[in-house]
Formats: C-alpha cells, structure tokens, sequence
C-alpha cells in the first residue's frame, strides 16, 4: 500500500441524487474540496440552522441498523458507505452537503460514490497527512465477534464472517488498503439480507426504501436478485466495506493490521472506543518527505 505524505481532498464539487434505504425519501448530496485539517463534515442544508456534524467517533448517536452521527440537534444516518468510499480513495477533507437525516443507498454499495469522487477528481494540499501508527496490539472479544488490530509497516483489513447458510458459511478475505484495491474490490459489494428480514420490513412499513435495486436478499436456496451476485464472495466483501467507513470515524487513517471476525456496526463502535482508551498502543505520526511540505504547490492525483 502506497502511503501518502500530502492531505487531499477533492477538486471540485460533485452532486447526485438517491433514496435513503429507511426512510424512502429522496435526498440531495454534494461532495465539496475543504481546507486541510478540516476533516470529513457533513452538513444538512434543509435545516435554518444549517448544522454541521464532524464524521468522528464521538458523534455516534445509533448503530442499531446503520451509523448515524449527530450534533447541534441533527443527526445524519446511513454514512458508512460513504465513509469508506472518501477513505478508501484517500479523501482527507471534504464537506458533504445533504438536504435530508439519511444517505442515499443508491445501488447498496459504494460504487456509486466511489465514481462521483473520480468526477470530481483529488488534489493534493500542503497539509502533512496524519496516521495513527499501532505499536501494541489492541483486542476486543465478545459474544463471539471479534477485532483486533496489530503493528504493520502499512494498512491491511483480514475480515471473516459465518453463516449457518450454504450459499455463504465462512468467507474471509484481507483487504491490502490501497485506493486501486478499494475500487476494484471492494467499493461495488453491496449490501445484503435474508429474504425473513427483508419481508419483516416490508410487512410492517420499514425500510421504505429497501428494494431488490440496493439489497442482495438470500433465500433459504439463494439469492433472489435476478442479477445474483457481483462477487462470490460479495457478502464479506460489502462487511469489509462497512468496516472501513466505522474505522474512518476514528479521524485519521490507521497503519496496522486489522482482524475482525462476526463483527457488526454496534461492535466496530465499541471498538473504536477501546482504541481511544488504549493510547499506549499507538502513536500520531506524518510520512516525511525531502522535499519541505509547506513549499509543496497543490497538484492532482490519479485515482
């Protein structure tokens, strides 16, 4: 994994338009450059106040079915998958501008977003970019699930999950943290549920916005999508997806190996906490260059 020394964020403004998978309602969503050290922001433009919710850690106010983050009496839900998509293509700062509590589904990946950020292109800022730097390891156990995460010269995610179900029973797959990696294999895994959950939610008028469009259902037999799977391995490749949009919310990218097994929004969460609590294991650092960083100019990055 190529490690970057500059902070990046976008080089233009992009927007786009989708339904959030609970609520049903259509909402608007942009993507803004921000300064550096600004971070990711997002701010909901349908209110008077027009109030701004840092992507950080301590904002979480839900993971039951989704993370949701709020501040100054707004929340924002459903931002994982966005998350991952401006971490995974090394977005530092960004502001995201919606006119509504939840994000887009769009297609139950991050694809989607991961092309908007492509039209927008990236550019590189004078800022140093900031990493958390694991130096001992930090554990969590629980009920069976599982995170852990380890010293390593670079980022690297091994995820495994396992379902009493033949056509997933245990999938593990590692994730080596780089942007071409991220959109090649991971950003197009969508979101998934079984047919029983899917036609609860239905039943009793949840999930407004949940269809075959933006969910893989699976049946007792298989999947019920007509275009089955985009992947073999899609459902812990969309759970590797997830984790990288909670892990973002610890504010800075991370160089260490992390290993989860069985986890879910509720437990990453937990585990971000205990991350914070151990600060022996880690330290912040920057990636030096030769070359000075403040006489660095501004210039763009393929991705």
């Amino acid at each position: 994994m190529h490690i970057h020394t500059q902070q990046h964020t976008l080089k233009r403004a992009v927007s786009s338009t989708g339904i959030g998978v609970h609520s049903g309602r259509q909402v608007n969503l942009t993507l803004r450059p921000a300064p550096v050290n600004h971070g990711i922001k997002f701010v909901r433009v349908d209110l008077p106040a027009r109030p701004v919710i840092p992507a950080h850690f301590n904002h979480v106010v839900d993971t039951s079915n989704a993370t949701v983050i709020g501040a100054e009496g707004a929340i924002v839900s459903t931002i994982e998958h966005l998350m991952a998509c401006l971490t995974g293509m090394a977005v530092d700062n960004a502001l995201v501008e919606l006119d509504g509590y939840e994000m887009p589904i769009m297609d139950g990946s991050a694809g989607p977003f991961a092309e908007m950020i492509k039209k927008a292109g990236l550019e590189s800022q004078a800022g140093p970019r900031c990493y958390f730097t694991v130096t001992e390891p930090i554990e969590l156990h629980e009920n069976g699930k599982f995170v852990g995460i380890y010293p390593l010269s670079c980022f690297k995610l091994t995820y495994t999950i396992e379902y009493d179900h033949p056509l997933i029973q245990k999938q593990t797959r590692t994730f080596d943290g780089s942007p071409e990696s991220f959109q090649r294999e991971i950003a197009w895994a969508r979101t998934y549920g079984f047919l029983h959950e899917y036609e609860y939610l239905k039943r009793y008028g949840l999930a407004g916005g949940c269809s075959l469009d933006n969910v893989v259902v699976v049946s007792e037999t298989g999947v019920v999508n007509d275009d089955g799977l985009r992947y073999e391995d899609e459902f812990v490749r969309h759970k590797i997806l997830d984790c990288i949009g909670d892990l973002a919310l610890l504010g800075m990218p991370v160089i260490g190996h992390l290993v989860v097994s069985k986890s879910g929004h509720a437990f990453n969460h937990s585990f971000l906490k205990a991350f914070f609590d151990n600060k022996a294991a880690w330290r912040t650092c920057t990636m030096h260059t030769t070359a000075d960083p403040r006489a660095e100019q501004p210039k763009s990055l393929a991705i």
